[in-house]
C-alpha cells in the first residue's frame, strides 16, 4: 500500500493530485477492518480548494527513542488545536507513552524522559482512540513529517495491522521553500557558506518568536502552530487554498 502512495508523498513543488487522498480515505472508510481506523477515514477531509481562513487545524509533535522508524518508538505525544487566528492549548493533549524498549542515554539528553517516567505510562494502543479523535477532520500541521506521520503509521500497523496515513502541512518543508530558495541562498551555497537552519527555534526566529524550550512534546506543538501562522502571515494569505500547502 505504501508503494501505491508514493505519490502522496512528494515534495510540495510536485503538486500532488488531491483527489489521491479522498480516494484513499473513501478507500479506507470501506476497507479497514478495524472499526477506530474506520471512523478516523470515514470523518473525511476539508476540499482542498478550501481557503486556509476556513480550517480547523491540529498541530502535532512526537518525541521518540530515536530516528529509525523500524527500530525506535514514540514516548511522548503532544497536540495542540488552532485556526489562522487562534491557537487552544487548553483544549490540546498530552500523553506520555511507554514505548515497550528501553530508553537510550542520547535519548533521554534530547527529550528528559526516562524510563522511570515511562514505567507506569499506557501503551500507545491504550491512547490512540483519543489521539485519532483528536486528529479527525482536522489539517495535521507539523515540523518535520518524517517524524509524526512515519512513526504513527508504523506504530498504528504494528498495533493493529493497518495503516494510519493522512494529508499534512508541513512546517519546515515551508521554511526550506522561503529560506533556502532566492539570490541570497544561492549566492551563500557558491560561496560554500552555511545554509539557513530550519530548525523550529531557529525558524522561529525569523518570524520574531519568542524562545520556548525544545522537546516537550505540547510545548513543540504550541510552537509549530505559531510559527504556521506567522508563515502564513508573511508568505501566503488567509485566501491560500489547502491544496497548496498540503503533502
Amino acid at each position: 500500500m505504501i508503494s501505491k502512495l508514493s505519490s502522496l508523498f512528494k515534495p510540495a513543488s510536485e503538486k500532488n493530485s488531491e483527489s489521491d487522498w479522498a480516494t484513499y480515505y473513501k478507500q479506507q472508510t470501506t476497507q479497514c477492518a478495524d472499526a477506530e481506523l474506520r471512523r478516523f477515514y470515514s470523518s473525511g477531509l476539508p476540499d482542498a480548494d478550501t481557503p486556509l481562513s476556513q480550517l480547523e487545524f491540529v498541530a502535532l509533535d512526537f518525541e521518540t527513542t530515536g530516528l529509525n522508524v523500524r527500530r525506535d518508538r514514540i514516548v511522548s505525544i503532544g497536540l495542540v488545536p488552532f485556526t489562522l487566528s487562534r491557537i487552544r492549548p487548553a483544549a490540546g493533549d498530552y500523553w506520555l507513552v511507554d514505548p515497550s524498549v528501553s530508553l537510550s542515554k542520547a535519548s533521554v539528553t534530547i527529550h528528559h524522559i526516562t524510563d522511570s517516567e515511562v514505567a507506569n505510562a499506557p501503551a500507545l494502543d491504550t491512547v490512540l482512540p483519543e489521539l485519532l479523535q483528536a486528529l479527525a477532520g482536522r489539517i495535521v500541521v507539523v515540523h518535520y513529517r518524517q517524524i509524526e506521520r512515519n512513526f504513527l503509521d508504523a506504530a498504528v500497523m504494528a498495533l493493529r495491522g493497518e495503516h494510519c496515513l493522512f494529508p499534512l502541512i508541513d512546517t519546515m518543508a515551508i521554511e526550506a521553500r522561503w529560506a533556502r530558495q532566492g539570490m541570497l541562498a544561492n549566492m551563500k551555497r557558491t560561496l560554500g557558506l552555511r545554509e539557513d537552519s530550519i530548525r523550529l527555534a531557529d525558524s522561529r526566529q525569523r518570524y520574531g518568536l519568542p524562545d520556548y524550550s525544545s522537546h516537550h512534546a505540547k510545548v513543540d506543538a504550541m510552537a509549530t502552530a505559531e510559527l504556521f501562522q506567522a508563515q502564513v502571515a508573511r508568505h501566503y494569505n488567509e485566501d491560500t487554498r489547502l491544496s497548496d500547502l498540503w503533502l
